[in-house]
Formats: C-alpha cells, structure tokens, sequence
C-alpha cells in the first residue's frame, strides 16, 4: 500500500471539497450497532451522533468533533458480508452510477437521496467488489486525516489488478502506475498527480470466504498498543503486525468479523 498524503493538511483537517474519484468517506453496516459503537469508540476515540436514516439506523463517527466514518444498521433481513465499504467522490452520482453499470458493474442501492446529506449509490465492481459513491450536499465527506483514528489508505483486494484497473479508470478517471515487480501484482490509483487508493492482485490468497473486496486502512499512534486493545475489545488479528515500506501494518477484524488494516506509518 502507499498513502494518500494529499487529503489532509498540516494540522489534520480535510479538504472542504473532496476532487471527484477521491475517497471521501468510509461506513460499516452491522447488526449490533451499540455494540460496534463501542467497540471502535474504545479502539480510535470515536464519538458518535446520528446521521441519516434513509436506510435505516446509522450514526457518524466524530474524532475531535469532525466527522471521519460512519456506522448503520443492516436489515435484519438481509444476510451480507459485514465490510467497511468506501465511498468515492461524484459531483453527479446518477452519471457515475450510469457509467458503472455500462462498464460492467452493478448497481445494489440507489441512486437515492439521504435526507440533506447528500445522494448515494452503492454499487459493485465487475469482480463483485463493493463500494459507494456519494454526491455531497450538507454531509461532505470525512472531515479529518492523517491523525490517529483516521482512514489512510483504502486498496482493493482482488485476483489480479489490470482487467479491474480499466472499470475504475474508466468511472472515476484515474491515471494508474504499477509496481514493476515479477511476483507482486500493486497499482496505484492516481488523481492530479497524487495517490488515492490501491488495487493488489493477490490470486489464490484472496479469502474463499469474502472474494475481491475494499479494505480500509486506519492510522494509529503506536501499533502494539492498539493492536492489544482491539483484541481486549474482542477483535481478531488476521495478519500479525509487520514491517513495511510505509511502516507498521497489521489486518484485523471486529468482533462482527469486519476486515480493517491497522498502520502505524513511518513518519
């Protein structure tokens, strides 16, 4: 993975107006929602307030009074994979939303209306990989980053990167650049001229379970103590902590079984 250093200033703060196919928000949708609330309360410092209920109960995660995730409440229903899913900036999501289904994508909600938000669409990608699109109104997206407790990263996890690279190039205008390595599948998503996302082709290592899927990356101070924490709160460690080129990483699920990555970067 690499960093999206571009998306926060100096003092941690967003930009006001995320450039459309940058990620601008992440949400979770549960079964327990008091349970998860205080689950990623305890681990990042989140506080929570309620957000809109177009599709059902659902709160913002606030750190320093700005907004940075969001949790709701899947119907009790519908049986799907508990995933931390990103959303990607459109300044027309109905368009975007058109786009994705003529490149081969599928289209799961909307395109609809969330109160004063902002409109939505949450839809997958050729290999079955979720993700959402958000036109922002009153609700602009995360409003901090680069701080602990904040997303840093966001990679589809996939069986190989090109053939998927094209779908998202073509709906979000990305310009790509692969790693050039014979044994490791990595691009890079780029918009004017900075990183904003990652898709790694990991063939037979893709889990049976989840197929292609977003996975999120959260910033943490120190990872020892968070990865200790998360797993006092009840939280599994899938992939033990680990050294990188852009610092500590280790990929973790919540009590639900919601895939994360922590990193602790090496600032």
């Amino acid at each position: 993975m690499t960093e999206a250093r571009g998306s926060a200033g100096g003092n941690g703060e967003a930009h006001a107006r995320y450039t459309p196919g940058t990620p601008c928000w992440v949400s979770l949708m549960v079964h327990g929602v008091a349970a998860t609330q205080e689950f990623y309360g305890s681990l990042f410092g989140w506080e929570f307030r309620p957000g809109p209920q177009r599709l059902g109960p659902y709160v913002r995660a606030l750190l320093d009074g700005r907004e940075v995730a969001g949790i709701g409440r899947l119907p009790p229903d519908r049986h799907l994979p508990i995933a931390w899913t990103p959303y990607f900036a459109s300044d027309d999501v109905d368009q975007t939303a058109e786009t994705v289904r003529l490149c081969g994508g599928t289209l799961g909600v909307g395109p609809l209306d969330a109160e004063e938000a902002g409109r939505l669409a949450i839809c997958s990608d050729p290999s079955g990989a979720v993700f959402g699109v958000w036109q922002a109104a009153a609700h602009r997206g995360t409003g901090i980053a680069g701080v602990p407790g904040t997303p840093a990263w966001h990679e589809l996890r996939t069986l190989e990167s090109e053939s998927v690279a094209k779908f998202y190039e073509t709906v979000f205008g990305y310009d790509k650049e692969p790693v050039v390595s014979a044994d490791y599948d990595y691009l890079t998503l780029h918009l004017e001229g900075r990183p904003v996302a990652g898709i790694h082709g990991v063939g037979n290592s893709l889990p049976r379970d989840r197929g292609p899927h977003w996975l999120t990356y959260f910033e943490v101070a120190d990872m020892d103590t968070a990865v200790d924490r998360l797993v006092d709160l009840g939280g599994h460690v899938l992939k033990p902590a680990h050294d990188s080129v852009h610092g500590r990483v280790a990929t973790v699920a919540d009590p639900e079984g919601a895939r994360f990555s922590l990193i602790q970067s090496g600032r």
